[in-house]
């Protein structure tokens, strides 16, 4: 079975608003590097190639069995994407933060 991975307005612009912290981060460093901000985007949507067709493997949010969460290694710390399983065919993102990251925005 393979699923549907959907983005919610709020998931594209918390992308946005990761690439845009990463990216003002590695401006602000003397030995920045301006390919880590695309490259931290990249790994999330290659994490959530595991939503395709295992997204039951993920961690369990609360008391719903269809609300969960994906941990997405980057460097030594890495994001977060909180998602829905809405049917047998779908999976929708619902946020993505940090890892470091008190909760979502």
């Amino acid at each position: 079975m393979t699923y549907a991975v959907e983005f919610s307005i709020a998931a594209v612009e918390d992308l946005e608003r990761l690439f845009d912290f990463a990216l003002q981060r590695e401006l602000d460093s003397e030995t920045g590097d301006l390919d880590i901000p695309e490259r931290a985007i990249q790994a999330v949507k290659d994490g959530m190639s595991l939503l395709r067709s295992s997204p039951f493997a993920c961690r369990k949010v609360g008391t719903n069995p269809f609300i969960r969460e994906l941990v997405i290694p980057f460097g030594n710390t890495g994001y977060v994407a909180l998602f829905e399983i809405v049917d047998g065919r779908t999976v929708i993102i619902g946020a993505v933060r940090h890892q470091r990251e008190d909760d979502y925005h």
